[in-house]
């Protein structure tokens, strides 16, 4: 029965919040705690990142440095950072004083972004499926979120594989657009599916986004993370784009610190201005030593983001290849540390049922990707893994699932 108040006789929990509850994350961490499986369900490392970098927080520490409250928008030194890794990157220029704002992680950057530019009765358009946190950011801001569904594809290439992907309809998207859309929320590379969206689909939204006025916000947290040939390009480099697109980056899935959550967003100043009104209201400042360390951590040589995609290349090969063998269908992913498969090879067809079970039958954690769906069919056969382990622990994994899975 709800809990009600004596006074409103209504539930305690905001109506728009009604439909979240404890993330299927909460529940799959749980599960590996009580059965001893191996966690490839939550998306965060299991080592440290550079320890030049780590050294360089510890530095801050001691020298004072953010201790106590820092800048509203952000060190000045992480600002400069941030401006200058899009320059050296994309070509982007942004003032590192007026166009960049530092965040407690993506998630924030999110959740400010939404609330300051979407009202009640505003539609958000989303690649569905989509990270959780979206919805419920739409939500708190009063806007309707309208998913646009990334479908399943069977490609054979020139060499006679055959390559699984999810992939944009175009004509969806145009059609899901209405006069009370307001923005666009994008996310390449993208999580849960690790599609990375093409020139020619980027090119199609940036000129839907011209053509009927609407703000774009993209989240591109895995930038640096793109494989088999494919290129991240930030939609604001497309013509017309910059003065309509929030940028989100940040520093946890490419330095592997996660637990630092250090965030930021980039955009034209009116944009970034609206953001962080909102932003002051939330967390108002966070992680001040960690933004020192992270300045440093974006002017590593490109040997380091090389050698940080060429292992996670690696690791998404030998994780891919245990669970092709094991019998799933595999989406094997062009960008991310997440792999996407498809249970019915093996009989199944109901992912939560599916991930409940597979700790005590495999010893292993997974998520089902229904979770991040508003229709929850289409994402009902699909299982995603995490690869961003130890190898020894990949390993592990792909052998527990091989034994379970083939007799």
């Amino acid at each position: 029965m709800a809990v009600m108040t004596s006074s409103a006789r209504r539930p305690l929990l905001n109506r728009r919040l009604a439909e979240f509850g404890t993330t299927i994350f909460a529940e799959m961490s749980a599960l590996a705690l009580s059965t001893g499986s191996i966690n490839l369900g939550q998306g965060f490392p299991d080592t440290d990142g550079p320890e030049e970098i780590r050294e360089a927080a510890v530095r801050a520490l001691r020298d004072g440095r953010g201790n106590q409250y820092p800048p509203g928008p952000g060190v000045p030194e992480l600002r400069t950072a941030v401006a200058a890794h899009q320059e050296r990157r994309y070509g982007l220029t942004y003032d590192p004083g007026t166009e960049v704002l530092v965040t407690a992680g993506a998630t924030e950057a999110i959740a400010a972004t939404l609330l300051a530019l979407v009202e009640p009765g505003d539609e958000v358009i989303a690649l569905e499926p989509y990270y959780d946190s979206y919805a419920a950011c739409i939500a708190m801001a009063g806007g309707t979120r309208v998913p646009v569904t990334l479908r399943p594809h069977e490609e054979s290439g020139d060499d006679g594989v055959v390559r699984r992907r999810f992939r944009l309809d175009l004509d969806e998207l145009r059609d899901a657009v209405t006069d009370n859309t307001r923005l666009l929320l994008i996310n390449t590379p993208h999580n849960p599916t690790g599609t990375v969206l093409t020139r020619e689909e980027l090119t199609a939204i940036a000129e839907l986004a011209v053509e009927r006025d609407l703000l774009v916000v993209t989240d591109e947290v895995y930038e640096h993370l793109v494989f088999d040939g494919s290129e991240h390009i930030p939609l604001a480099t497309l013509p017309g784009m910059r003065g309509r697109t929030v940028t989100i980056g940040s520093a946890g899935k490419t330095f592997s610190f996660t637990g630092w959550k250090v965030g930021w967003i980039t955009g034209a100043p009116d944009l970034v201005t609206a953001v962080r009104s909102a932003k002051q209201y939330l967390t108002y400042v966070a992680s001040g030593p960690f933004q020192y360390a992270v300045a440093e951590a974006l002017a590593l040589p490109d040997t380091y983001f090389d050698a940080f995609r060429a292992d996670m290349l690696a690791k998404r090969d030998l994780l891919s290849t245990g669970l092709a063998e094991a019998g799933f269908a595999v989406f094997r992913p062009a960008g991310t540390y997440f792999v996407t498969t498809d249970i019915r090879p093996l009989g199944e067809s109901d992912g939560f049922a599916f991930c409940r079970a597979l700790p005590e039958r495999a010893g292993v954690v997974a998520i089902p990707n229904a979770v991040f769906y508003d229709h929850r069919d289409a994402g009902a056969p699909f299982v995603r893994f995490a690869f961003c382990k130890r190898t020894e622990v990949l390993a592990d994994a792909a052998g527990r699932l091989r034994k379970a899975f083939t007799h």
